[in-house]
């Protein structure tokens, strides 16, 4: 389902020193695509904060995240690596407090995964934010979630921002466990698509952004109707649909 009302807000400072920002979630699987598409892709989606899953991990990753960077216009902040695929990306309008990356416990015989986190500072707005690529084995699924609320309320923000790739759908445990103390951002303020994946014909929406209560949300989805934007580009970039959401962050913290 696609569902457009209005435009998508642009990035802004208000008066009162709240901030109007554009947060993209996006799996990139690695850079093993078209790179060139991908970056057009969050160009068009002009966003101040990309959360990033399966970025690269291997040989020279350092080189290929600030490749990625440097064709988006966006500066790393933390992540990669050393946080098991998740990356963080900001624009200059985000001054930085502190980041960390997180590695979650390793479940013999699975994947090692792991969290992205930082503290920005975006006009008068203090806001955490964290990039997060759950498990594909259910029960790890789920306890990653509650490690993941758990990561959320040791941050110590007035606001956070949580987005990535769940593995779950909205109907599945580790996506209703964070649905139930956050808001999913798409299900608030619906906005473009719905779907993530696949990105030729997507039946699952496994990719979201939430957000703490005291964000207001202005719209959220699968963007398909922006400048610069193309079908193709989507369908070339990476093997999953980004998300964008535009969210109201108050001033303050």
């Amino acid at each position: 389902m696609v569902t457009m009302p209005m435009p998508l807000p642009d990035s802004r400072t208000e008066p009162d020193g709240s901030a109007v920002i554009r947060v993209l979630s996006y799996n990139v699987r690695s850079l093993r695509d078209d790179t060139e598409a991908l970056a057009r892709v969050i160009r068009a989606c002009a966003p101040d904060l990309v959360c990033v899953q399966e970025a690269p991990r291997f040989f020279r990753w350092r080189k290929a995240a600030a490749r990625l960077a440097a064709m988006t216009d966006l500066v790393i902040l933390s992540g990669g690596a050393t946080a098991a695929g998740p990356l963080l990306l900001c624009s200059l309008r985000a001054t930085v407090e502190r980041t960390e990356d997180v590695l979650l416990p390793l479940t013999p015989g699975l994947h090692r995964r792991g969290l992205a986190t930082a503290v920005v500072r975006i006009a008068g707005a203090r806001l955490g934010v964290v990039s997060c690529h759950l498990s594909l084995q259910r029960e790890e699924r789920q306890a990653q979630a509650g490690m993941l609320l758990e990561r959320i309320d040791a941050m110590d923000v007035p606001h956070a921002v949580v987005a990535g790739d769940l593995n779950d759908v909205p109907e599945g445990g580790a996506f209703r466990r964070l649905a139930g103390r956050l808001q999913d951002c798409r299900a608030v303020r619906p906005w473009g698509g719905e779907l993530t994946f696949p990105p030729d014909a997507p039946r699952k929406r496994i990719d979201a952004v939430f957000a703490t209560d005291g964000i207001e949300v202005l719209g959220c989805g699968v963007p398909a109707d922006l400048p610069g934007l193309t079908g193709a580009d989507l369908r070339a970039a990476t093997d999953h649909l980004p998300v964008l959401a535009a969210l109201r962050v108050p001033a303050g913290g």
